[in-house]
């Protein structure tokens, strides 16, 4: 008998962003290091911050907000890896001893957050929307920034995005309320909420109340 709606097997059926997205979560594998590989070499031939006609990875991108219409843009930029010198001369640092460490110097925020602030700097009449990963090798790392432009009107007329319209969004990067900032301040962590001064604040405040 020909299966009918109820007693047929379950398919589940996979589109061409679920694919992308299944393949880069195997990095390792040897089309993905081929992949990778090339466009590594590609990246280094190019500006250190340059904008993109396209994103390199569209499901990422749409999965963080990004849609192919007027008013988006996508920005690609490398970060020198590693850790944060401290930036003294010959390494001398004049000052007591528990202050002369030099190169064990780590920076507060992530290298996609670093990202974020230079492309928000250069393109300052745009607002950073969000970023992600795309490459990396042995000197640097490369990521793509989707901005928007607040002044569109395809942007303004759109509900679902005019929210970064208003003016209190200026510079989301510079003042970690995107996602990689968010990272770094910790807020992952539900003791810290809603900032970590106001969660030191309650976890450090001893409260009586009078009728108790």
């Amino acid at each position: 008998p020909r299966p009918t709606r109820q007693n047929s097997p379950r398919r589940t059926k996979m589109g061409a962003y679920k694919y992308l997205e299944e393949l880069y979560k195997k990095k390792q594998c040897d089309a993905m290091r081929f992949v990778l590989r090339v466009r590594c070499w590609e990246l280094r031939q190019l500006p250190v911050m340059h904008r993109a006609p396209r994103p390199t990875r569209p499901d990422k991108a749409r999965r963080l907000g990004y849609k192919a219409k007027q008013g988006f843009v996508i920005y690609r930029v490398r970060v020198r890896r590693g850790n944060r010198k401290r930036p003294n001369w010959k390494g001398i640092v004049y000052g007591k001893p528990v202050h002369q460490g030099v190169k064990g110097l780590k920076f507060e925020r992530n290298l996609r957050s670093v990202a974020e602030e230079r492309v928000g700097r250069r393109c300052s009449n745009l607002r950073v929307l969000n970023s992600y990963w795309i490459n990396q090798d042995a000197t640097y790392k490369y990521f793509e920034v989707i901005l928007v432009d607040p002044n569109h009107n395809a942007i303004r007329h759109d509900p679902r995005i005019n929210w970064i319209v208003n003016s209190v969004h200026k510079h989301r990067e510079l003042r970690g309320l995107t996602s990689a900032g968010k990272h770094s301040r910790g807020l992952s962590n539900p003791k810290y909420r809603p900032s970590r001064k106001a969660g030191w604040k309650r976890n450090n405040t001893l409260s009586l109340k009078r009728y108790r």
